[in-house]
């Protein structure tokens, strides 16, 4: 497997090679290299308030695999616990639950809420044990207001990849933003999961792509920031209506913005409308199949359906088809890397030499 390139200087650069999203040892790779090193976003506290509480999920389900659970011990204290058991590796929670310890249905094991190995039968005679390694892997995670991430092996805190998120939007009251399960819906994409992402950051095929959404905004404003793990872009109303409220202190103040669009290191979008946010997680299942996860909190239901947070269906099914016509071409014989837009495309380039970065490492 070759090391993949993407020069820094963008008005030099070439696209990353077509092969990254074709050979299936980098896909394999990516796993390791990629995922299991940046952080993913797992839902609310929604199902772990209270004391006793268990909630068992699976990481990227179809692709990392990983059972994890999280757990509320007596003490209010929250945690993200590995949910196989270190005797024969039985999944132990398979669904949410109030319990005042964790017990293995396989051979009766017990673990604390906060994972620590509590007993078991018939294991008198065993030498050394118990140990550290009878105990259930401890996972990081981190909390943004209401929001759980987790990390298998994160390369750098969740700051460091969603601080300027964190920073930009503290203004918002997200405590009150409320999930909606009937406006939340998964698609599935036949193309590469990077393809989706890299469509995601860049405003370049907005007017050839997305004509509601070309109304709504105004092209000539669209901008892009990046920073180390993540980047923003800025839309600008047309109308002027249908906008933030911004508070005075806000960088931004005085802008007739209408949607953030923050993106996440490899693949989480956190799109800011007037009415709430829609995150967007873009989830691997094979080197041409993705599941796109649609996550809707709404936060003021009057502003719902209007502006560029609306027809948030027909764009993404724009989005599909011209990420799936990609998908074909890459595989042309004719195909290896393309240019970039100096003006248009620095979140697709930053993004490539990301995901080189990684897979390099």
């Amino acid at each position: 497997m070759k090391n993949l390139h993407v020069a820094e200087d963008i008005s030099a650069a070439f696209t990353i090679s077509a092969s990254f999203y074709t050979d299936s040892d980098y896909f394999e790779q990516s796993k390791k290299k990629i995922f299991s090193r940046c952080w993913q976003f797992t839902g609310d506290d929604e199902n772990v308030k209270v004391p006793g509480q268990i909630y068992p999920f699976t990481l990227l389900d179809g692709f990392l695999n990983e059972p994890l659970i999280f757990s509320r011990d007596k003490s209010d204290k929250l945690h993200c616990l590995s949910n196989v058991c270190t005797h024969r590796g039985n999944i132990l929670i398979d669904g949410n639950c109030m319990e005042n310890n964790i017990r293995c249905r396989y051979h009766g094991r017990r673990f604390g809420l906060d994972g620590k190995f509590i007993s078991m039968p018939e294991f008198d005679e065993v030498k050394d044990f118990p140990n550290e390694k009878d105990n259930l892997a401890v996972v990081p995670f981190e909390k943004w207001f209401n929001f759980l991430f987790v990390s298998l092996d994160p390369v750098s805190p969740l700051k460091n990849f969603a601080g300027e998120m964190f920073t930009r939007m503290a203004w918002l009251p997200l405590n009150e933003f409320r999930y909606d399960p009937y406006r939340s819906r998964d698609y599935l994409v036949k193309a590469h999961w990077a393809l989706y992402c890299e469509n995601y950051l860049e405003g370049f095929h907005i007017p050839f792509v997305h004509n509601s959404l070309n109304n709504a905004l105004d092209y000539s404003g669209y901008s892009t920031e990046l920073f180390r793990f993540s980047s923003l872009q800025t839309g600008i109303s047309k109308s002027g209506t249908d906008i933030f409220e911004l508070p005075a202190d806000s960088p931004d103040y005085g802008k007739k913005i209408s949607a953030y669009y923050f993106w996440i290191f490899p693949n989480m979008m956190f799109n800011f409308y007037p009415w709430g946010l829609s995150i967007n997680i873009v989830k691997p299942l094979n080197p041409e199949l993705t599941k796109v996860s649609f996550l809707t909190y709404v936060y003021d239901e009057s502003k719902l359906d209007t502006g560029a947070g609306s027809e948030l269906d027909k764009v993404e099914r724009e989005d599909e088809a011209i990420v799936e016509n990609v998908q074909r071409g890459i595989k042309s014989a004719f195909y290896d890397k393309g240019r970039y837009s100096v003006k248009r495309e620095t979140g697709t380039h930053h993004f490539h030499s990301l995901i080189c970065d990684f897979m390099n490492s």
